[in-house]
């Protein structure tokens, strides 16, 4: 039997049952930190676009629910269908879409979409081509992708790539730097109505197939720099719907109007120390290679301290040398912690004798370790400007990294400025984090696969393993669950004993809500979906159309 997932199995619109409000309904949010707006919707532009491209102007095929096991919502597509061999799969667009300027959306768009990205390699931020080999219609309103190998998690992949309308981006000379000021899209609100440096508003799609079930009229989002200002938007009623880092937020939001300011925390990405193996630093390079510096630093972090004061006690800590932590304890080897264990807790005895022992004594006399061969080791580490706990935890991790007798220091860019240097591996250490998944094969694969070096901020330390990438390929191409634990169970021992990342904690996913003018918002009562405004998390679409204005 083929592996079939037909539209009525879920569909989003099931969330739903009356039609709109005619009233105009805006909803604010601020889902990104910047100091000023610029217009640039371009989706392919991971570093530059807005954070309300994605979803909101343009629609996935399919939104996996990591909520609810990675259940299917189906969207732009009613069904999908894997071969029984896992080496294609089809997707079935709905009957009747349309652009937002009317034109009808079929399978070219589809087919033009992913033939562009190839012909544009720079586009394809998610290495989907790693795993295709042809995309082709099958008629007006299917698409059948063919895989490079069995892949039973493909699905997952090929929706999270944007796909933009044919007869506008084909006019398009170069789609690297095209900031789609106008965008054309799919999704709910595709229409800018405003544009300033310091708010800008997006509106409902005239032509959207789900707008029956679209009870916001527009989105505004006003421009904050900070975190700072993000609680006092809170808290004056000018923004109603984030994701952000706050202080003490019982105290600070919540008890200011305790009948409509609410949150909800669910565990999310690991927060991680992340080195540059391609650092210009030379000198650097020579420490950062080496699996027994990166241990002792490791060693030298104090987790529980950066949670405690940096996350006023909201993350969870890990400790887990093969980065999976408390979110995926179901997949987790016992052996990792058995044999590993050690260089993820801290320890500021045993890290300053591990660095003893590989070398890494004061030289010269100035009071800083060196390498081995007595070059100096000078760590600067970037945070984006704003992120208030990130830079609090890195000032926290600096005490013991300085006490230790390292050389370090802090810089805070802008992020968009962190975001490229992380890309290109420019840059020495950092604060980096990874978006939760619905399997550890996605974080493993999205970190250390080399295609993405130079593509994704998520894999910017540029390590990788061959024989890991080995094993990670093969987890796809079976069904079999006792064959991919094994699989896995090895993949963390690889991780751990090489250590190329050091975790600190799994954020939790960061969400406030203000019920003063809309209902139906997701929370612990009303578990429907991850409502994290992110733009990493695709189920934020579904909690805008749960949403319904005050009457």
């Amino acid at each position: 039997m083929k592996k079939r997932i037909l539209l009525a199995a879920l569909s989003a619109t099931a969330l739903t049952t009356a039609a709109p409000v005619s009233a105009e309904a805006i909803l604010s949010l601020n889902a990104e930190a910047a100091t000023t707006w610029v217009r640039n919707f371009n989706p392919f532009a991971q570093t530059t676009s807005r954070y309300t491209t994605m979803d909101f102007i343009y629609e996935p095929l399919v939104v996996f629910n990591r909520l609810q096991g990675g259940t299917p919502h189906f969207r732009l597509a009613e069904s999908y269908e894997l071969s029984d061999d896992l080496t294609s799969i089809t997707f079935k667009l709905r009957d009747g879409l349309k652009w937002s300027d009317g034109e009808a959306f079929t399978a070219d768009d589809v087919v033009f979409t992913f033939d562009f990205i190839k012909e544009n390699p720079a586009l394809d931020f998610i290495s989907v081509w790693g795993d295709l080999t042809a995309v082709e219609k099958v008629d007006e309103t299917s698409v059948r992708f063919t895989l490079s190998q069995p892949n039973s998690l493909i699905a997952n992949t090929i929706v999270e790539m944007p796909i933009v309308p044919q007869h506008i981006w084909s006019e398009v000379a170069d789609p690297v730097t095209f900031a789609n000021e106008n965008p054309v899209g799919s999704g709910p609100m595709t229409e800018v109505t405003r544009f300033t440096p310091q708010v800008y508003e997006q509106c409902r799609n005239p032509h959207y197939w789900d707008n029956d079930s679209l009870f916001v009229d527009c989105i505004r989002m006003p421009q904050l720099a900070d975190n700072p200002q993000l609680l006092a938007a809170l808290n004056a009623g000018t923004v109603e719907w984030s994701t952000s880092f706050v202080p003490n937020i019982d105290a600070s939001f919540v008890a200011t109007n305790p009948e409509h300011h609410k949150y909800w925390f669910t565990p999310s990405s690991l927060v991680s120390f992340q080195l540059s193996f391609t650092t210009p630093d030379e000198n650097n390079r020579k420490a950062f290679t080496d699996v027994n510096f990166r241990r002792a630093l490791s060693m030298l972090i104090d987790r529980q301290t950066i949670v405690d004061i940096a996350g006023y006690g909201y993350p969870l800590i890990n400790e887990d040398p093969s980065m999976l932590g408390e979110l995926y304890s179901a997949y987790a080897n016992p052996a990792v912690a058995e044999e590993f264990g050690t260089y993820g807790r801290f320890d500021y005895d045993a890290g300053t004798a591990l660095l003893d022992e590989a070398g890494y004594v004061d030289a010269n006399g100035d009071g800083f370790r060196d390498n081995p061969d007595g070059t100096p080791i000078t760590i600067d580490i970037n945070v984006p400007s704003g992120w208030t706990d990130w830079i609090d935890a890195v000032q926290i991790a600096m005490e013991t990294l300085t006490e230790a007798g390292l050389n370090v220091s802090m810089s805070t860019p802008d992020s968009a400025v962190w975001g490229a240097d992380l890309i290109a591996g420019n840059y020495a250490m950092t604060l980096n984090a990874l978006a939760s998944a619905s399997n550890p094969y996605f974080p493993y694969r999205q970190t250390f696969n080399p295609d993405d070096f130079g593509r994704s901020r998520f894999a910017a330390p540029h390590w990788s393993d061959e024989h890991m990438m080995e094993l990670l390929n093969t987890y796809t191409t079976t069904q079999d669950a006792d064959q991919q634990k094994a699989i896995m169970d090895e993949v963390q021992m690889i991780v751990a004993q090489n250590m190329p990342v050091i975790p600190v904690y799994n954020s939790p996913a960061f969400y406030q809500y203000n019920t003063t003018n809309f209902t139906g918002w997701f929370n612990a009562e009303n578990p429907v979906a991850s409502p994290v405004v992110s733009r990493v998390n695709r189920t934020r679409l579904l909690q805008l159309l749960a949403l319904r204005p005050v009457e």
